[in-house]
C-alpha cells in the first residue's frame, strides 16, 4: 500500500508541547476522556522511543487522503494502554480496508484518549490532524460531530489491550449499533479496548471535525503552566465561567457495562459560601445542579479542576474532601444545532436526566 507523501506544512511537537497538550485537552474532558496521568506517561515513553509527533492542519490534508479515527473504548476508571497492540489495531483496518492512513486524527479532546491517536500516528510514522471528532470528550462512540455530518462509522476494527483479539465491524444497522458493539467487547476484555474506525478523506477532514482543537488545548494547557491565574486565563480563552468552588462531601461511584457512573456532591467555600452543587457523570460529566436547580447541561462542558492549578481532575479520581472548582464552556457550535442536540438528548435520557438543553450562558445570566 503505497502512502500519499504530499504534505506542505508539518509542525513537530516538543515534549512540552505534548505535556501541554494533555493538560488543555484534559479541561475539555468534562471529567472523563481518561486519566491525564496516563497521557503523560504516553508522551514519556513515546519521547524516550525516539518517535517525533508531526501535527498537520486540516486545511493542508489532500483530499484525496484517507485520515482514521482512534481511540481507546471502556470504563475511564479501567482504561489501559499498549502502545504496540494500538498500532496493530490501525494496522489491522489498513489491511481490512485496503488502504494506507495519510494521518490519524483523535476522536475527542481527552487527557488520555487525545494522546493515543497522538501516540499511534507518531510510531505509524504519519501525522496527527490538528482536529478532533468532538471538541470535548464524550461517553458514547456514536456521539461525534461526524454522526451530524452522516459520516459512516464502520469499517471498525475493536481490539483488546494487547491486540490477542480482534473484531472487524464491517458494517452496522445504525451508529447506535456500533456504540453496542464496541462497548460490549470492552467490557468482555477487562474494561478496555482500541478501536479504529472512520475512514475520511482530506476533503471531509476539512469539513466535519472540530477544527485545530489541538493547537487550542496546547494554549490552555501553556495557559495553566505559566499564568499567575490559571483558572481566569482558561476562562477568558474559552468564554467558559466558573460554576462553582467548594469541597467534596460526597462520591458515588459504579462502573458497569463499559462504563464509570459517578455522582458527586459539594458545599461552598469563599463566595460560594451556603450553596450546595451536585454533578453527575457517564465517563463524562452530562448534568450539574446549584442548589437543586440546573447549573449546566451536556453537550455543555463540566470540568471538575483543582482550584490552584486549573488542572482537570477526573470524575473517577476526586475523593471526598478534595477541594476543588467546576468550569462549565460553551460546547462546540455543531453540537448546539438541532441535530447536535437530538444526539445528546438521546444519550441524557437514557441516563436518566430529564432537564431539556440551555445554553450555558442563559443559566449564568439567569441565576444573576
Amino acid at each position: 500500500m503505497k502512502r500519499t507523501r504530499l504534505r506542505l506544512s508539518l509542525k513537530t511537537l516538543t515534549y512540552q508541547d505534548l505535556m501541554d497538550l494533555v493538560d488543555g485537552a484534559a479541561v475539555f474532558s468534562a471529567g472523563g476522556g481518561g486519566d491525564p496521568e496516563a497521557g503523560y506517561k504516553i508522551v514519556e515513553k513515546l519521547v524516550s522511543d525516539g518517535y517525533q509527533v508531526q501535527l498537520v492542519s486540516p486545511s493542508e490534508v489532500p483530499d484525496a487522503a484517507k485520515v482514521v479515527n482512534f481511540a481507546c473504548v471502556g470504563a475511564t476508571t479501567s482504561v489501559e494502554y499498549d502502545a504496540d497492540a494500538a498500532v496493530k489495531t490501525l494496522r489491522a483496518l489498513e489491511k481490512y480496508a485496503d488502504f494506507s492512513a495519510y494521518a490519524v486524527i483523535p476522536v475527542e479532546l481527552g487527557g488520555l484518549n487525545t494522546l493515543t491517536a497522538v501516540d499511534v500516528a507518531a510510531r505509524c510514522e504519519i501525522p496527527v490532524v490538528d482536529a478532533d471528532g468532538a471538541g470535548r470528550s464524550v461517553p458514547e462512540v456514536h456521539l461525534k460531530v461526524y454522526t451530524i455530518d452522516e459520516v459512516p462509522l464502520a469499517p471498525m476494527v475493536v481490539a483488546d489491550l494487547h491486540a490477542k483479539n480482534m473484531v472487524i465491524v464491517r458494517e452496522t444497522a445504525d451508529l447506535r449499533n456500533a456504540e453496542r458493539i464496541a462497548r460490549v467487547l470492552a467490557a468482555e476484555w477487562n474494561q478496555t479496548a482500541y478501536t479504529a474506525r472512520r475512514i475520511l478523506t482530506g476533503a471531509q477532514v476539512k469539513a466535519s471535525p472540530v477544527q485545530l482543537s489541538l493547537s487550542k488545548a496546547m494554549r490552555i494547557g501553556r495557559f495553566l503552566r505559566k499564568t499567575v491565574e490559571p483558572v481566569k486565563a482558561v476562562l477568558k480563552e474559552t468564554g467558559g465561567v466558573k460554576l462553582f468552588e467548594g469541597v467534596v462531601d460526597s462520591v458515588e461511584r459504579k462502573t458497569e457495562a463499559g462504563f464509570t457512573f459517578v455522582n458527586v456532591k459539594l458545599h461552598g467555600t469563599d463566595e460560594y459560601s451556603g450553596n450546595t452543587f451536585e454533578f453527575k457523570a457517564k465517563n463524562e460529566v452530562l448534568v450539574a445542579y446549584k442548589n437543586g436547580k440546573l447549573a449546566a447541561i451536556a453537550p455543555d462542558i463540566v470540568t471538575p479542576v483543582h482550584r490552584e492549578t486549573g488542572k482537570c481532575i477526573t470524575a473517577e479520581k476526586i475523593e471526598e474532601g478534595d477541594k476543588i472548582a467546576v468550569l462549565g464552556l460553551p460546547a462546540p457550535e455543531k453540537w448546539r444545532t438541532s441535530k447536535g442536540l437530538e444526539l445528546w438528548k438521546d444519550v441524557l435520557q437514557r441516563s436518566n436526566i430529564r432537564e431539556s438543553y440551555v445554553p450555558l450562558e442563559n443559566l449564568v445570566i439567569n441565576k444573576g
